[in-house]
């Protein structure tokens, strides 16, 4: 049960993230920062995508994803409609690495040691949700106050 209420809150947000990106009418604000906001929408985008692809797509997917965490923050400009692309590519992504998850995995200590202590896999799961939703919510913020 808890692996298809994960792969619901991946889907819902992960298409939320691609609305979000989407909806900003000036592609150039999607990289703003403005005082006191420390990144912008669009290095939030791919610090997500990059996250889940790690966490999820590598490791319990066993995709070839290899992340360089200093370019999801570093990069600017990359147009919208990549962005979107990504996205769509970490839905499918996440969708294919947890429907190869048992019930028995999430129990398991996850493979890497990603905090201060190891956690077991579904801990982690349920972690990235919320960091996803997070994130998603500044993103929204971001482009409600400087999409104007």
């Amino acid at each position: 049960m808890l692996i298809q209420t994960l792969k619901t809150l991946f889907h819902r947000d992960l298409n939320r993230l691609r609305q979000e990106i989407d909806q900003y009418r000036d592609e150039k604000t999607i990289w703003y920062i403005e005082n006191g906001i420390s990144n912008s929408a669009g290095n939030l985008c791919l610090h997500l995508i990059g996250n889940l692809n790690t966490y999820i797509g590598a490791e319990l997917g066993k995709t070839d994803y290899v992340r360089n965490r200093e370019l999801e923050f570093s990069l600017k400009d990359i147009p919208k409609e990549e962005l979107l692309r990504k996205i769509d590519e970490t839905i499918s992504v996440i969708g294919n690495a947890l429907d190869t998850l048992t019930a028995q995995q999430l129990d398991e200590e996850y493979p890497l040691l990603v905090f201060d202590k190891m956690t077991t896999t579904g801990y982690l799961l349920v972690h990235l949700t919320t960091h996803l939703t997070y994130h998603l919510g500044q993103i929204n913020y971001h482009r409600r106050l400087l999409d104007i």
